[in-house]
């Protein structure tokens, strides 16, 4: 018999036995599944190959990425779009490693991200050093916790890891498991499955809640900062509802844009990045005499919200997650559910008229015209034709750099987490892979990916992930020849410019390399024309938007 006759046979063999007698594979597998994991990304090597096999067995699929870093990404991407756990597949070594950005991504983005990385097999990893290291040791900063599965153990290790990255503040938890305890026929049948989580509502009766109420029904000039975790808990209906019966307005972090839709009158916009929009924000939070944070976590922000509110006495915090940061001290913190809390608070409050002169709308429309559009083409003039065509179910991921900050600010948001960005990690190359995550777990929605020369370049490979998973994804790029948020920086310090400069790449002739479509744009009738085309089409597409840097001076 061939080798490779062999191995095919011992495959069915041990792929056969297990409908009978799993493997630690395959609890492992059906494990992830119970708790919610339907999709696993990542780059395969030969300690993991008995683990994908029981995560394709159990109804996990594994998408091959091009780099551990996107992969971890395209996870996250996932994340946002199922509300579960998703799963990152590394092998040992310099997988892992390869990682570590990804991972450090989810960390500070609150991604629930499982890591599973093989790992050389006990009995020679005191002896062997070909690509060995410490995993945990080396991941000990950006994960929640590290343990390695046991045959005895595997289901409560994984569900444990599955609990912990789960549990506010999420965050990632990384597990290793090697080939041949992967292999191991399981010593147990048992696979955890998650409890039924039962939350008690806040109610009406609640002392708190009268007592906040009485506090709002004092106050003039009340303000609302909302952010993730009052996303994830779904509480924008609740939200709105109370923001509408006391007129008050509601600034969010980047990625709880769209809490309530960005059209309405109460709703001023994202913050934490743009100067420009900084002063005109942070002067209405200063005016105010009573702030509310909803789930608010400061990671996105940046030094000039140190300390935003000079009275602590102000400032009252509504999460039930609890505070890591010395960015600001409240002065009043209720743990509970923001969306519980706050609908108990609209059901009690019974209204009434705050902002009398009128402040809240000034702001919106002083920052309408400060990110007004300055010309026919050029970075605002793209982000207005793709908020006109993108549509309300579209899904946007940007990736970091001068055309994020415009973007975020001026992008229109109708729904929560339909703009997905890395705004704590702040990390380059991520619009890509977010953008593969989300359109691999919600397919049926629109994809449009906005990135700049730079961060394409920087992991172009993910095109081929692209082509080879059958993503019409819309690919927008802002290509500047610059990495121009740099340069901007530079020049504020009075610094000549230096390291910034890119060559000009022909990105559509890339595109069609990978197999999608590609152009090249320089005037927004041919833009459009583009985008509505590229919607019809089942491959990819990239639209390359040519203009000079320079369009970003005073933009932000």
């Amino acid at each position: 018999m061939s080798i490779a006759h062999y191995i095919r046979f011992e495959r069915f063999i041990v792929t056969a036995e297990s409908f009978v007698t799993p493997r630690v594979a395959d609890i492992v597998a059906r494990t992830l599944h119970a708790h919610g994991v339907r999709h696993a990304f990542g780059m395969p090597g030969g300690e993991v190959v008995t683990l994908i096999d029981g995560l394709e067995a159990s109804g996990i699929t594994f998408h091959l990425a091009r780099h551990e870093t996107a992969a971890a990404i395209m996870a996250a991407g996932a994340s946002a779009m199922t509300q579960n756990p998703e799963l990152l597949v590394t092998t040992v070594g310099p997988g892992l490693a390869n990682a570590v950005n990804g991972i450090a991504d989810a960390a500070q983005e609150r991604v629930p991200l499982i890591v599973l990385s093989g790992i050389v097999d006990r009995p020679t990893r005191a002896r062997y050093t070909h690509q060995v290291i410490d995993h945990a040791q080396l991941l000990r900063p950006l994960v929640k916790a590290s343990f390695e599965i046991e045959p005895e153990s595997a289901a409560s290790t994984v569900a444990r890891a599955l609990a912990l990255a789960m549990t506010e503040p999420m965050g990632p938890v990384h597990l290793d498991l090697s080939p041949a305890t992967a292999a191991t026929v399981s010593p147990t049948l048992n696979v955890i499955s998650p409890p039924k989580l039962l939350k008690p509502s806040v109610t009406m009766t609640d002392p708190t809640v009268h007592t906040l109420s009485e506090r709002i029904g004092r106050a003039q000039r009340p303000l609302f900062i909302a952010g993730l975790d009052a996303v994830r808990d779904h509480a924008g209906p609740a939200l709105q509802h109370l923001v509408e019966k006391i007129g008050a307005p509601v600034i969010t972090t980047y990625k709880a844009k769209g809490i309530i839709p960005e059209g309405h009158p109460l709703s001023l916009g994202a913050a934490g990045l743009s100067p420009l929009a900084d002063q005109i924000l942070l002067n209405l939070v200063r005016d105010s005499d009573l702030v509310l944070s909803i789930g608010y976590d400061p990671i996105e922000m940046r030094l000039g919200w140190l300390d935003f509110v000079g009275d602590p006495a102000k400032l009252v915090e509504i999460s039930d997650t609890a505070t890591d940061h010395g960015m600001h001290h409240a002065g009043t913190r209720i743990q509970a559910a923001p969306r519980a809390f706050l609908q108990a608070l609209a059901d009690v409050h019974a209204g009434h008229k705050t902002w009398t002169a009128g402040e809240p709308a000034a702001v919106k429309n002083e920052l309408a015209r400060l990110f007004a559009s300055n010309g026919s083409w050029g970075p605002h003039a793209i982000i207005e034709a793709l908020n006109a065509v993108a549509g309300q179910e579209a899904i946007v991921t940007v990736d970091s750099g001068a055309h994020r900050i415009l973007l975020s600010q001026k992008w229109v948001a109708q729904r929560a987490m339909s703009l997905l960005q890395s705004a704590g990690f702040c990390t380059m190359n991520a619009a890509l892979p977010l953008a593969i995550g989300a359109k691999v777990a919600n397919p049926s929605r629109p994809v449009f990916a906005v990135m700049g020369d730079g961060g394409l370049e920087m992991g172009i490979g993910e095109l081929a992930t692209l082509r080879d998973l059958n993503l019409p994804i819309t690919i927008v790029l802002f290509q500047d020849r610059s990495l121009a948020l740099i340069a901007l920086k530079q020049a504020s310090a009075g610094l000549k410019s230096a390291g910034v400069t890119l060559g000009e790449t022909d990105f559509a002739a890339v595109a069609r390399g990978f197999g999608g479509y590609g152009v090249n744009v320089e005037n927004c009738d041919d833009f459009r024309n583009e985008l509505e085309a590229a919607g019809k089409r089942p491959a990819f597409s990239l639209i390359a938007c040519r203009f000079d840097a320079s369009a970003y001076n005073g933009a932000f």
